[in-house]
């Protein structure tokens, strides 16, 4: 197979192919000059001094040099090899909470934006492997399905806030269930879940999904985001101005608290890690390093047709002819050095 890679290059072909009748029009007008200012025998001489056959070599490799300069531009490429790609890696579901308590301002600027940071931070390390995303608050839904398109996935994940779910709550349960669901139905290894939540569960059952997806063969990761001291949670004007924070029933400011002792259980069932989110992000390190140790397998083994530059010959032979062009006198030696005493 043959092709060039830069095919817009040949148009300067039309050029080269201009120039033997740009050297014609230029002798003539040449020709005519010399008419203008020398007459008789002092015009026969200036026109015998030029070699005319040297000149005519000259220009036909100063022509076929350009040929072969705008082809080695055009990239000439055949001698075509197949190469056959595999990528590895393993599937990992993030579960990040988006519930109102995820505004609460312990984890500056807040516990969302840090999560979504991190989690920004590990699709930045990842290499060959898939990576999904599910959104849960008081309910969950498959935000992101697993991909190895790592800068749409990052696109996507700017996106999510706590509007992105209608029904407010803190559903963990519901969350890993949703990203069991969307891992593919083969054999029970290559899956992890990494959870970032503050962990204030308030429906459903984490620990029961948690035995389910051990019985998958799925690792959970927790990353508890918060502090327990606890933080209250703020209300945002719909132009972006803090108008204060949220109460409950009886007019009391809502607190929320990380409740680690519910993700230490998770991440336990499953054989997983918990990690408290921290302001340098040094857990990120070790999560990474905990999944670079689950089981990789095969996703996609595809075969590629790659082209060879062989723009190199072409090239060279033009700098010899360009070379040989420049190098060759079109001028008559003369034995006896004319003057004008003779006329």
């Amino acid at each position: 197979m043959f092709r060039f890679a830069n095919q817009e290059m040949l148009y300067l072909l039309v050029l080269v192919v201009c120039l033997p009748f740009l050297f014609h029009i230029f002798d003539r007008h040449a020709k005519r000059l010399l008419e203008r200012f020398a007459t008789g025998k002092a015009l026969s001489v200036i026109i015998d001094s030029v070699n005319w056959r040297s000149r005519r070599i000259k220009r036909v490799l100063f022509t076929v040099g350009l040929f072969f300069l705008v082809l080695a531009l055009a990239r000439p490429q055949f001698g075509t090899k197949i190469e056959e790609v595999k990528r590895k890696g393993m599937n990992l579901i993030v579960v990040l909470d988006v519930s109102n308590s995820m505004l609460a301002e312990d984890v500056k600027p807040n516990r969302l934006t840090r999560s979504k940071m991190e989690v920004s931070s590990i699709i930045d390390k990842l290499k060959g492997d898939r990576i999904g995303i599910v959104l849960f608050a008081g309910e969950a839904f498959p935000y992101c399905p697993l991909t190895l398109d790592y800068e749409a996935a990052k696109m996507l994940l700017a996106g999510a806030d706590t509007r992105s779910i209608s029904a407010q709550g803190t559903n963990i349960a519901a969350g890993i269930n949703k990203a069991i669901e969307m891992f593919p139905k083969r054999e029970k290894k290559h899956l992890a879940i990494l959870v970032i939540t503050d962990g204030e569960n308030l429906e459903g059952d984490p620990e029961e999904a948690a035995k389910r997806a051990a019985e998958q063969g799925v690792k959970i990761f927790t990353v508890g985001i918060g502090s327990p001291a606890g933080e209250p949670i703020p209300i945002w004007s719909k132009d972006g101005k803090k108008i204060g924070y949220k109460r409950d029933e009886n007019g009391s400011i809502v607190t929320s608290k990380l409740d680690e002792t519910t993700l230490q259980k998770i991440a336990l069932i499953t054989d997983g890690k918990y990690y408290r989110a921290s302001p340098g992000q040094a857990e990120l390190d070790k999560i990474f390093s905990e999944i670079e140790k689950i089981e990789t397998e095969e996703f996609a083994s595809k075969k590629f047709t790659t082209y060879e530059d062989r723009y190199r010959y072409p090239l060279t032979l033009s700098g010899l002819l360009l070379l040989a062009s420049f190098l060759l006198n079109d001028r008559k030696r003369r034995r006896k050095q004319w003057t004008g005493e003779q006329f």
